[in-house]
C-alpha cells in the first residue's frame, strides 16, 4: 500500500514516467529517493505535523517529495505553479512551511517568495539551482536510502484556488499516528469503484498541485500501478498517449472533454482508446450533450463524482445511473446529502438550495476560524458553497455555485445553465456567464466567449449565440451581450477564475449594485 512494499517485490517496475521528456522513475527509484528525502527532513528538524512546501511544474522530482512527506507523517503543502511571488510568499506564512522543494523553471518566482519566507529554513531546487537554494539531487543523495524509523502516514495541506480572495488551506487534523502503508480513503474508492489495480495504467493530464490529481496518482502508486503524468495538456496528445501506452484509467475534468470534441472526427478516430476501463471526471459541471457524446464515443466508462478537497462528503456515479438521471452528479457514497433553504430549514426533493453533507470527513480552513465556522450549520453539517437539489431517488443535481448566482431584477438566475448551452455551439471552445452591472436591473447577464476561430468575433457571432440560447431556454437566463477574449482565464484543473472576470466590469461598483455613493 505504498513504493516501499511495492519496491519490495517488482523493485523495476515503472512507477511513473513523464509523457514529454520520457524520464521513468521506477519503484526501487521512487522508494530509495523519498527515503533519502525523508531522512533530510527529519535531520532538518522536521517531525510529524510539519509542513513541507511543493513549489513545481510537473516533473520527475514531483511525487518524490510528496512520497517523501507523505511516508514520514507530514503535512505537505502544494502550491500552484502558476501563483506569484506574493501568493507563493502568503501561503508557505500561512501553512507554515519550513522546507520548499522547487525547481529551476520557477527559481525567480521561489527565489522571491521566500525572502518573504523567512519560516523556509530548508530551500531545495532541483533540475539546477540559483542563490540561497541548495541542490536538491546532491542533498538528496547524500542521505540514507532506507527507511526513517519513525515512519507515519503523512497529510495534504492544499490551498484553495483563490477565486474569491485569498485562498485557504484546507487542513484534516493530525490525531492519530497511522501506521505507514494504510489505505488512502481516495485508494478505497478506487478500488471499489473503478478496478484500481496493479496492472493499471493510469494517465494523468493535470498539474499535481491540485487535490484531485496528486491524490489520484498517490493512490495509484499505492497499488503498484503505472503513471503516465502529462507536463500539460493537449487534446491529440492526450488521445496519443492512451494509445501508446494503452492507458486503463484516467481523470479528466469536463473542458478537456469539450477540447477533445472540437477536434475534426478524423483526427479523434485516428486513436486506439479501447484499452481504456474508467474515465473519471469532476471539479467541473459537464454539460448533458458534452457527456452524451463523450459516451457515445467511448462506451459506459465515465465515472463522475462531486467532492471537495474538503474531503467532507463525496457523491458518485457511473454511466448507466447516468443515462437514467442526466445530470446527476450520483448518490451519497461519503456522508448524507441535505438540501437547505435560505432560512435554514431542510428542503424537499426538487427544491434547490445550499448542498451540506452530514457525517463525511472532519476539516478547518487553516488559520480561518470565521470560514470554517460560516461552512457550518448548527447541526454540524458542512457545504462547499454549492447549490443543487435532490430527486426522489437521492440522486444530487448541482445548478451553480452561490457565489455565482446573478441577480436580476429580483430574479435569481444561475448561469451554469447558459454556459452548458453555449460550449455546446460548434462556433465557442468556452465560455463563462456572469452578472454585469445593470442600472435599472441591478446586474444584467453577459457571455464572455472564448471562440475556436478568433477571427468571428463580432457582432453576428454575438447574435447568432443569444438567439442559439433563447431558442433553448428562457430569455431572462440568457445573455443580453457577449463579449469574446482569446482566451478565458481557467486554471489547468478546469476551474474558472470568474472573480477576475466579473471584477472588470464591477471595478468602482458595489458588487451587487450601484456606484458608491449612489443609492
Amino acid at each position: 500500500m505504498y513504493p516501499g512494499a511495492i519496491a519490495a517485490t517488482t523493485p523495476d517496475k515503472p512507477a511513473y514516467l513523464l509523457a514529454g521528456s520520457g524520464e521513468t522513475v521506477t519503484y526501487a527509484e521512487l522508494d530509495r529517493r523519498s527515503n533519502q528525502l525523508a531522512h533530510l527532513f527529519r535531520r532538518r528538524g522536521l517531525e510529524r505535523g510539519d509542513v513541507v512546501a511543493i513549489f513545481m511544474e510537473n516533473n520527475a522530482r514531483y511525487l518524490e517529495a510528496t512520497w517523501a512527506a507523505q511516508r514520514s507523517g507530514l503535512y505537505y503543502t502544494a502550491i500552484s505553479s502558476r501563483l506569484t511571488p506574493g501568493e507563493v510568499a502568503y501561503i508557505l506564512g500561512d501553512c507554515g512551511a519550513q522546507a520548499l522543494v522547487t525547481s529551476r523553471a520557477k527559481a525567480e518566482v521561489a527565489a522571491e517568495a521566500v525572502a518573504r519566507a523567512p519560516g523556509v529554513h530548508t530551500r531545495l531546487m532541483c533540475d539546477g539551482t540559483v542563490e540561497g537554494f541548495e541542490p536538491y539531487e546532491a542533498v538528496r543523495d547524500a542521505e540514507d536510502t532506507g527507511p526513517i524509523a519513525d515512519e507515519s502516514e503523512g497529510l495534504d495541506l492544499l490551498y484553495s484556488s483563490g477565486t474569491t480572495g485569498r485562498p485557504k488551506g484546507v487542513k484534516v487534523p493530525m490525531r492519530d499516528v497511522v501506521p505507514i502503508g494504510t489505505p488512502s480513503g481516495v485508494y478505497t474508492l478506487s478500488t471499489a469503484l473503478y478496478g484500481l489495480r496493479a496492472d493499471s495504467v493510469y494517465l494523468s493530464p493535470a498539474p499535481l498541485y491540485h487535490a484531485a490529481p496528486l491524490r489520484f496518482t498517490m493512490s495509484w502508486l499505492r497499488a503498484g500501478a503505472t503513471v503516465v503524468v502529462m507536463e500539460s495538456f493537449d487534446p491529440v496528445e492526450y488521445l496519443r498517449l492512451v494509445e501508446r501506452h494503452r492507458a486503463t484509467h484516467s481523470q479528466v475534468v469536463p473542458t478537456m472533454f469539450v477540447r477533445m470534441l472540437k477536434l475534426d472526427r478524423e483526427v479523434r478516430e485516428a486513436f486506439d482508446v479501447s484499452s481504456l476501463e474508467a474515465v473519471v471526471h469532476a471539479a467541473a459541471p459537464c454539460p448533458i450533450p458534452v457527456k452524451e457524446q463523450m459516451i457515445e464515443w467511448w462506451g459506459p466508462i465515465l465515472h463522475e463524482y462531486y467532492a471537495g478537497t474538503e474531503g467532507n462528503g463525496l457523491t458518485a456515479i457511473d454511466t448507466p445511473q447516468w443515462l437514467e438521471h442526466k445530470g446527476s452528479v450520483g448518490r451519497a457514497l461519503v456522508g448524507t446529502v441535505h438540501i437547505v433553504g435560505e432560512d435554514g430549514e431542510e428542503l424537499p426533493p426538487g427544491e434547490a438550495g445550499t448542498v451540506y453533507f452530514e457525517g463525511g470527513g472532519e476539516f478547518e480552513y487553516h488559520n480561518d476560524p470565521d470560514k470554517t465556522a460560516a461552512s457550518r450549520t448548527a447541526e454540524g453539517w458542512s457545504t462547499l458553497g454549492d447549490i443543487g437539489y435532490l430527486d426522489e431517488e437521492g440522486y444530487l443535481y448541482l445548478t451553480d455555485r452561490k457565489a455565482f448566482m446573478i441577480i436580476s431584477g429580483g430574479v435569481n438566475i444561475y448561469p451554469q445553465e447558459a454556459e452548458n448551452l453555449l460550449v455546446t455551439h460548434p462556433k465557442v471552445l468556452d465560455v463563462a456567464v456572469i452578472g454585469v452591472p445593470n442600472d435599472e436591473m441591478g446586474e444584467e447577464v453577459k457571455a464572455v466567449v472564448q471562440p475556436v476561430d478568433l477571427a468571428e468575433a463580432g457582432p453576428d457571432l454575438e447574435r447568432e449565440l443569444i438567439e442559439f440560447c433563447r431558442a433553448s431556454l428562457a430569455a431572462y437566463k440568457c445573455p443580453r451581450s457577449v463579449d469574446f477574449e482569446a482566451e478565458l482565464p481557467r486554471h489547468p484543473t478546469g476551474k474558472l477564475y470568474k472573480r477576475l472576470l466579473r471584477d472588470r466590469y464591477w471595478a468602482g461598483r458595489d458588487e451587487r449594485g450601484s456606484a458608491p455613493g449612489t443609492v
